[in-house]
């Protein structure tokens, strides 16, 4: 059976880590200020339903369209990506395709570190912003509202997100695994997003780390932070040079459209491990060659512990069963909506055919008892919609057609 909603096709396209390294990524990554002017666009052009999600790992658009390259031409509009190097990467489903990898990516089954659940807020922000806009309709309203039960049950259900594992985790994990005396080394962190403060949380969480240090653009932020996590002091933003050249590590969390950190911040000759958690890269190509720095990106960071992956893999029949189930009653109220009015259609048909063979009959046959003939009657009315409805849910059933058939020959009497 296939989702229809008027003309249209429900379509998810984009670009992910599963083909996209994080340059590619970076190229397709979407900006706040560009998901609103995209959907705004969209909503102007006469689109009825579609939502953005930009992230570290997947840049996609979820929408209803008459073609996929309708969306594929908005996210290149949009973004620094071409349709050309779309092609290469990118990711288009369709209908109950699309459906089925919404459910997977909003369950953690689709996430870079398999369980990874920071997706679930991400999507949800999506969906808000769309709301705001006016650019969702119930359908992808109740998608998403099953999306996020079937989440929330996969969470509390399997072991499928054991063990704390998102990218600023991976982050701290990888300092405590490969820098040695990591607890008296210098740790500097740039950008206050969601990734710097995660990451910042889990410094002070795993590590007895007395010398973290906070950088953000914007000073207040940086100061409140600091507040209410004493272990860690901040500097301004106008040292961001000289805390660099002083520091054993650098974690890189600003969400820039371009390099914030470029040859000119880093001290050629001083040993230095830069993390860059952000997307698009916010290090510079350029500091990568220099022989003193280790850079390591968002892809490197993303490979988990083999495991602590086993333990995870073992719980995807698990988080199918109940992603299946959530799917089946998502599938049951669309149903419900696209076969409701040819059924009721049909059903007054009928229900005026009773009507007026009751009248005739009644006129026609002596001591005719009418409660019994309405009682045989509507058995058979109720009979009749029963199997129609069984037609319709039939899975090689040819929705469209039989609705349009149900319509013509009832809804004309």
């Amino acid at each position: 059976m296939t989702f229809h909603h008027k003309n249209t096709n429900l379509y998810n396209i984009g670009v992910s880590y599963k083909k996209a390294d994080a340059q590619i990524r970076g190229k397709f990554s979407l900006s706040k200020e560009n998901q609103i002017a995209l959907l705004e666009e969209a909503k102007q052009s006469g689109v009825d339903g579609i939502l953005v999600l930009s992230t570290c790992n997947r840049t996609e658009i979820t929408g209803f369209a008459e073609h996929p390259f309708q969306l594929i031409n908005l996210l290149c509009k949009y973004s620094n990506g071409n349709v050309d190097e779309f092609a290469k990467v990118s990711n288009v489903s369709k209908n109950k395709d699309a459906v089925r990898h919404l459910f997977r990516m909003g369950t953690g089954l689709d996430s870079q570190i398999l369980g990874d659940y920071e997706i679930v807020g991400q999507l949800r922000q999506a969906f808000k912003q769309a709301k705001k806009l006016g650019t969702t309709n119930a359908y992808l309203e109740r998608l998403l509202n099953n999306i996020m039960q079937a989440s929330k049950r996969v969470k509390n259900e399997t072991k499928l997100s054991s063990g704390t594992t998102s990218v600023s985790y991976a982050a701290v994990q990888y300092i405590i695994e490969n820098v040695a005396d990591f607890n008296l080394k210098n740790i500097l962190v740039f950008g206050l997003g969601k990734m710097g403060k995660h990451t910042c949380k889990n410094l002070a969480e795993y590590t007895q780390n007395k010398t973290v240090t906070l950088i953000n653009r914007t000073e207040e932020k940086a100061a409140e932070f600091v507040k209410e996590h004493p272990s860690i002091k901040k500097a301004s933003y106008a040292n961001l040079h000289e805390e660099v050249a002083n520091t054993d590590v650098l974690i890189v969390s600003t969400g820039a459209d371009k390099p914030t950190i470029t040859t000119a911040h880093v001290s050629e000759g001083k040993e230095i491990l830069i993390l860059d958690l952000s997307m698009p890269e916010n290090v510079s190509k350029e500091v990568a060659n220099l022989n003193s720095v280790s850079l390591v990106n968002v892809d490197e960071l993303s490979k988990i512990t083999d495991k602590t992956l086993a333990i995870r893999q073992a719980e995807i029949p698990s988080a199918e069963k109940i992603i299946d189930e959530h799917k089946e009653e998502f599938t049951a109220w669309l149903n419900h909506r696209r076969f409701t009015p040819a059924i009721n259609t049909l059903k007054q048909s009928l229900e005026t055919i009773q009507k007026d063979e009751i009248n005739f009959q009644k006129k026609k046959i002596k001591n005719f008892n009418e409660d019994q003939a309405e009682i045989l009657t509507s058995r058979m009315i109720q009979k009749i919609t029963t199997q129609f409805v069984k037609h319709l849910k039939d899975e090689q059933t040819s929705v469209t057609d039989s609705i349009e058939v149900i319509q013509k020959i009832f809804g004309n009497n």
